[in-house]
């Protein structure tokens, strides 16, 4: 079978970037904002998630994963102080996503649980200009012949053609776009867990989903290239690894490859720290290794953070 994101990529319609987009990077080198001050307190919570949270000698994924990720967020909050925009925001665990499109001759339904949400009260602004936009009409999608694009995707009964946001985006309800999803990989047994390139191409297909139910939510089913593209991004981790997505839905006119593409940046495979060293490590009774964090990655951090101020700062 390809590789998965090559083929996500023609699922829907999409053209990759490597690395993270302009709008993301300014955020990061913005000295202004001063992210790295808050490089010490990112170093203290993957001590505190790897380390002191449990009560066991070496955590486990499941349980290390997860505190990680609150701490990360947390930290995150702390810049609201500098950017009261940010208090309007919030985290929707266990949210359902459904989106039908129709791609050749093919109709095709991301559904499922999509990780945990971070919905905003004001959507991510476009990353990509009119100009590039208009520019993805001369990127030629991949073909996989002979090999059909869905051979291994799930064959259902569809009858009803669903586009729906799931319980975040009921009329009304205030935080009403969709602008993160986090994916968190914490099975502890790595058979269990999506291999990073798998996570990326989940992290596409369900960024996609909720960009094109929301699409189709504001603009109706026609199909047709948006006037105002929607932008949702992913972050996905096994708890030391991180990937990271900004996808841009240019277009719902998807059956065809002419046109219009998407857009997704990925910046791929991005360690948070090299190690984690749970017991000291001890020969002829002197401590060669003793317990603690190496390698920690301040980038690593400051995109994570990056994301997270995306569309405010």
């Amino acid at each position: 079978v390809f590789p998965g994101v090559r083929q996500a990529q023609w699922l829907t319609k999409t053209k990759l970037v490597e690395g993270l987009p302009p709008a993301v990077q300014g955020i990061m080198d913005n000295p202004a904002l001063g992210l790295q001050e808050l490089e010490e307190r990112a170093k203290h919570v993957v001590s505190h998630a790897r380390l002191w949270h449990s009560a066991e000698v070496a955590p486990r994924r499941e349980q290390y994963c997860p505190v990680l990720f609150e701490n990360l967020i947390h930290i995150c909050r702390l810049m609201s102080g500098k950017y009261p925009s940010l208090t309007k925001r919030m985290l929707a665990r266990n949210c359902r996503i459904a989106a039908t499109w129709e791609r050749e001759s093919i109709l095709l339904q991301v559904r499922g649980v999509s990780g945990i949400l971070m919905n905003s009260m004001t959507p991510i602004p476009p990353v990509a200009s009119k100009e590039e936009i208009l520019a993805t009409t001369e990127y030629v999608l991949e073909t996989f012949y002979p090999i059909a694009p869905t051979i291994d995707l799930q064959e259902v009964n569809v009858y009803k053609e669903l586009n729906d946001t799931g319980q975040c985006f009921r009329d009304g309800y205030p935080y009403s776009h969709p602008h993160t999803l986090f994916f968190l990989e914490s099975a502890n047994v790595r058979t269990n867990r999506f291999r990073p390139e798998q996570l990326r191409a989940k992290m596409l297909m369900f960024a996609f989903g909720n960009a094109l139910a929301k699409a189709k939510a504001l603009h109706g089913n026609d199909p047709k290239v948006l006037e105002q593209p929607v932008v949702v991004q992913s972050i996905g981790t096994d708890g030391q690894l991180f990937q990271f997505m900004v996808f841009q839905l240019n277009t719902t006119d998807l059956v065809s490859n002419d046109g219009v593409k998407n857009l997704v940046w990925i910046d791929s495979d991005q360690n948070l720290y090299e190690r984690a060293q749970c017991v000291p490590e001890v020969k002829k009774r002197v401590v060669t290794k003793p317990t603690g964090i190496s390698g920690f990655q301040p980038d690593t951090f400051k995109k994570f953070l990056a994301l997270y101020l995306h569309g405010t700062v």
